[in-house]
């Protein structure tokens, strides 16, 4: 893929080049918790979903779940990436409130999932014109720490451990982002692929992906400079803003003669700032070493083939096959951002629709329409086959594009189907020469002043003309049968 363009900020000492790298904490999904039966549920009541091992209690021992380590190998092959077949969990020291082991089961040495990469695009209407492929390093797989409550009492903090043990995947880019518009470009991808893949459902405004924003800033061609990681932010735009504001703020430190500390800071969406929070943690001492209480994971064949089959159609992949079919790269673009919408188009095409008019009316009627009423693709009042029916009648004559719209919006209304519509209301399109012929013969005589205007070199007139006829007639009357009697009629 070509390169995508140079993001820069302009300083007093001239021009600086940024660089960002992500690591997003993806949620798996999963019947269960990393090492334990525990349910994961989302907004269940705090310290409900809680297993003995998750409490940590003496003598519990960690046991893998096999749906976990799966969803993140079919992950990294969605990604083209190096699947390790040996790998090894370790754990990582730290003590905190919400900790309830005293340390973290993560893979820091010897991950899962190796190298791979993704594509990305700025520009929806020409994908590959403006593309850039970002590196990832590598995805492993975690679990998450509990969750401290501040606000359930003015002097004390609560401990709720539902998310204590939750299987999370990190996946770690390399610094080959160069703007606002390749992070949010970059993470809106992965979240589509994830949910694709069926490994993560990327609902950030729950927690469930969330990621860190690793920025720096240097001249362009010089060494990266010191970075700082800016945590836990659970939006795409969101991830813009923080790199465009820490950059900023970066490049204002270096010129005025200060120096960047590596440090954790936190984003205040409300302010649009970052803020520190502490020094980073590459100054602690986790003392990593193999986890005692696991062996190694050993990943055979037949596991890796079943992974490799379960994969469905990759957003690029449908794009492509869209694009094959006649449909706009922009519309393509479009019908695979979101995996519902694809699943939703696809079905329509299933259903008989030809590829060009479906994606024309999903992409204008149906998402207009969807915009308008507050309403999902999920919760769409009509269905693929009932737009499918639509579309058959428009394109057998039965329904002129303005009699279509008119049936749509009372399939939104009752969930009718649209031949039960025609045929209940009477709004099937007439091609009949003779009824239409009399309907022109009548406009023409009541407006004999633009016929003279048309007939002398006003030629714009005929849409006029064009629009009179079918209005007198309800709508009903076939346009191109109308266009072809009125040139005879005007001739």
């Amino acid at each position: 893929m070509t390169e995508a363009s140079t993001y820069t900020i302009t300083g007093e000492t001239g021009e600086w080049e940024v660089v960002v790298g992500l690591e997003v904490h993806a949620q798996v999904t999963s019947n269960a918790k990393l090492f334990s039966g525990a349910a994961t549920a989302f907004g269940a009541e705090p310290n409900t979903q809680v297993s003995l091992v998750d409490a940590a209690m003496p003598g519990m021992l960690p046991v893998p779940n096999r749906e976990c380590i799966r969803q993140a190998v079919r992950t990294g092959m969605a990604i083209d990436a190096q699947i390790n077949r040996w790998s090894r969990f370790d754990r990582k020291n730290y003590f905190y409130a919400d900790l309830p082991q005293g340390y973290q089961i993560s893979q820091l040495y010897h991950p899962i999932v190796g190298e791979g990469a993704i594509d990305i695009s700025l520009d929806d209407k020409n994908p590959d014109a403006s593309g850039k492929t970002i590196g990832v390093e590598r995805i492993h797989v975690e679990q998450d720490a509990g969750k401290l409550m501040h606000d359930q009492h003015p002097t004390r903090s609560y401990v709720d451990l539902n998310r204590s043990g939750v299987a999370l995947m990190e996946i770690v880019s390399k610094p080959d982002m160069r703007s606002p518009q390749e992070a949010g470009a970059y993470l809106a991808k992965l979240r589509s692929i994830l949910r694709y893949v069926g490994s993560c459902d990327g609902n950030m405004d729950q927690g469930s992906m969330r990621a860190d924003v690793n920025v720096s800033v240097r001249k362009p061609g010089e060494p990266f400079g010191t970075r700082t990681e800016t945590k836990n932010v659970n939006s795409v735009r969101f991830v813009m803003a923080v790199v465009e504001q820490e950059a900023k703020r970066q490049v204002a430190v270096l010129e005025s003669g200060g120096r960047i500390v590596q440090e954790t800071r936190l984003y205040d969406p409300d302010r649009n700032e970052t803020r520190s929070m502490r020094s980073k943690e590459d100054a602690h001492d986790y003392r990593y070493f193999p986890d005692p209480d696991l062996l190694p994971l050993e990943l055979d064949e037949a596991f890796l083939e079943e992974c490799r089959a379960s994969l469905p159609e990759l957003p690029d992949a449908k794009r492509r096959r869209y694009e094959s079919a006649g449909i706009t790269p922009y519309q393509a673009a479009v019908l695979t951002a979101e995996v519902e919408a694809a699943r939703w188009f696809d079905a329509l095409l299933e259903a008989g629709a030809k590829p060009v008019a479906a994606a024309n009316w999903t992409t204008s009627e149906l998402f207009g329409a969807l915009n308008r009423t507050g309403k999902s693709i999920e919760t769409s009042p009509v269905s693929p086959a009932q737009a499918a029916e639509l579309l058959a009648l428009v394109a057998d004559g039965t329904l002129s594009g303005t009699l279509a719209k008119q049936v749509f919006e009372i399939m939104l209304e009752t969930g009718q189907g649209a031949a039960a519509i025609v045929e209940e209301r009477g709004l099937k399109q007439t091609s009949d020469t003779g009824a239409i012929e009399a309907v022109i013969a009548d406009v023409l005589a009541k407006n004999a002043d633009k016929v003279a205007q048309y007939k002398g070199g006003k030629e714009a007139l005929f849409g006029f003309f064009v629009g009179q006829t079918m209005k007198a007639m309800g709508g009903k009357a076939n346009p191109q049968v109308v266009n072809e009697l009125l040139k005879t009629a005007l001739a």
